[in-house]
């Protein structure tokens, strides 16, 4: 299919009456209540909620394969292959689905670094979604909007819903990433969040080739002005160890390190909201205030004060906000290149310890590993013991290529730059889920607060035995038993047994992976 028939198609969603282009951030609000989408929380917020589907869909995404991804995506069960016919198809009954309803159209940028952010336009039939993206991307300035010139189109239609038996589709929900007409089409979901990761995975696809390494982390700047990343999975504590009073913030969730540093894609922040307080995470908690999007968040119906524990509809609950409403946050979002990256994991199994000093082959083995633990009935099907997560370089959902393109660049920059790696455990200690504890969110920002400021790199270290670790004997302001995971464990035969099952299904993972030999020893070793 040619540019211009390409062009003809998305002008009739983004020129005529019927399309409200680049609104303020008040106007969105009055469309959102005007149109019956949400209404305004009792701190000012936009409360919507999304229907049935309230997180990501993954099984519904699809990548088109074509000449230009047939042999540089990794296909499999995260890239499911879609036909580009297929794909026409369903974009030509999008489209007029959408050419006869009232639109909303941002131009927006990913990425805070002019030199390699990516110009897009987004196309939504909800308002709320339009403000959604406003926050969560980076706004241009007035002047820019005249120069902007989308090189990625985002169209998404909630209310349409495809024939899987016409469409290719696997049920009616669709995301459609197509890196040739460089158009994402999203249909039958109204979670907001689809949107964001579709981009994300687009800037994974084009920054490799560009030198630049596309993470799912968080970023931070301590007063010393050095620039510290937090790698973890949904509910490890990335947004908020982050978050840090003592600490400015780059971005939550979505960076890339470029040969001049690291800079954030988006231009706000999408932050879990369950069991949220004032105490635990103020600001966070602040943040939320009107042009800030509350999802699938319950609201007293009399007083609209949010219930931030009541989790009927889901327990992802979210709020979006723009960057700037986080005290201390870095605008323009960039930074130098870091000198400490953590990766975050929730471990369940109580065998992790809090911090461990992290070899650079111990580094690359953690971030292929990407672990993290499930909970027993959080979800349907799981049985009363953890279950372990591993997701490639923290974010396989979200990577066309094959996870070794990122790991090598992983492994590159923590050469180049002399920054030291960690592995921080926010789950469990003294015993598996149901038997200890969760870490003390106290005692994690002490033992991340000392690595950043290079306390721990005085410390002394001992090796433990189950995955070979190297763990401080002290760390300020943390009790010394919790250091050691096996000393936090009244049943040390039980501890040995949990860190044998999960040693064996870390081996089990990593098996798939075409890894250096060097890379593959610096794994636990189960001794089953």
């Amino acid at each position: 299919m040619g540019a211009a028939t390409m062009a003809t198609d998305l002008r009739t969603l983004t020129e005529g009456p019927h399309v409200h282009r680049n609104l303020s951030t008040p106007q969105l609000v009055e469309a959102a209540i005007a149109r019956g989408e949400g209404r305004l929380a009792a701190n000012g917020a936009l409360v919507a909620f999304t229907g049935a589907r309230t997180g990501r869909s993954p099984k519904d995404k699809f990548t088109v394969e074509d000449d230009e991804t047939r042999s540089r995506v990794d296909w499999g069960k995260v890239n499911q292959r879609f036909d580009p016919a297929k794909f026409q198809a369903l974009l030509d009954r999008v489209t007029k689905h959408m050419a006869e309803r009232d639109l909303y159209v941002m131009d927006l940028y990913a990425g805070a670094d002019p030199e390699y952010r990516l110009p897009i336009t987004i196309i939504t039939e909800y308002a709320w979604h339009a403000l959604f993206v406003k926050q969560l991307f980076v706004r241009p300035q007035m002047a820019e909007l005249g120069r902007h010139v989308a090189e990625f189109t985002v169209i998404a239609a909630p209310e349409f819903e495809a024939v899987p038996e016409r469409d290719g589709t696997k049920s009616g929900t669709f995301i459609l990433g197509d890196f040739t007409r460089n158009v994402i089409l999203i249909g039958g979901t109204k979670y907001a969040g689809e949107m964001k990761k579709s981009i994300f995975g687009v800037m994974n696809y084009l920054l490799p080739a560009r030198d630049v390494f596309p993470m799912h982390c968080s970023a931070n700047i301590g007063a010393n002005g050095e620039t510290a990343l937090f790698f973890g999975l949904s509910g490890t504590g990335k947004t908020t160890l982050s978050a840090d009073p003592l600490r400015r913030l780059i971005g939550d969730d979505e960076h890339g390190w470029s040969p001049a540093g690291v800079f954030n894609f988006e231009g706000g922040c999408y932050a879990k909201c369950v069991d949220l307080s004032e105490e635990k995470e103020p600001q966070i908690y602040h943040a939320i205030r009107f042009g800030s999007v509350l999802e699938n968040v319950v609201i007293d119906p009399v007083t609209g004060v949010p219930d931030y524990s009541d989790i009927r509809y889901t327990e992802n609950t979210r709020v979006a906000y723009p960057i700037e409403f986080i005290e201390n946050a870095v605008i323009p979002g960039v930074g130098g290149h870091p000198k400490n990256v953590l990766f975050l994991a929730a471990d369940a199994f109580g065998v992790l310890p809090p911090i461990a000093k992290l070899t650079p082959e111990q580094a690359m083995y953690h971030f292929l590993s990407g672990y993290t633990a499930k909970l027993a009935g959080t979800e349907a099907g799981l049985g009363s013991e953890p279950v372990p997560e591993f997701s490639a370089c923290f974010g396989s959902p979200f990577l066309p290529l094959a996870p070794r393109v990122y790991a090598e660049m992983l492994g590159r920059r923590l050469k180049e730059h002399d920054a030291q790696c960690w592995l921080v455990n926010t789950g469990w200690t003294g015993g598996a889920f149901g038997v200890g504890k969760r870490m003390s969110l106290k005692h994690t920002r002490a033992i991340v607060h000392a690595a950043l400021d290079g306390r721990l790199a005085k410390a002394e270290y001992v090796t433990e035995d189950a995955f070979g670790l190297s763990i401080p004997t002290s760390s300020p302001d943390v009790p010394a038993e919790l250091l050691h995971p096996r000393n936090a464990w009244a049943d040390k035969k039980a501890y040995d047994a949990h860190a044998r099952l999960l040693a064996a299904k870390f081996e089990e993972n990593f098996a798939k992976f075409d890894a250096p030999e060097n890379v593959r020893a610096a794994g636990p070793k189960s001794r089953a």
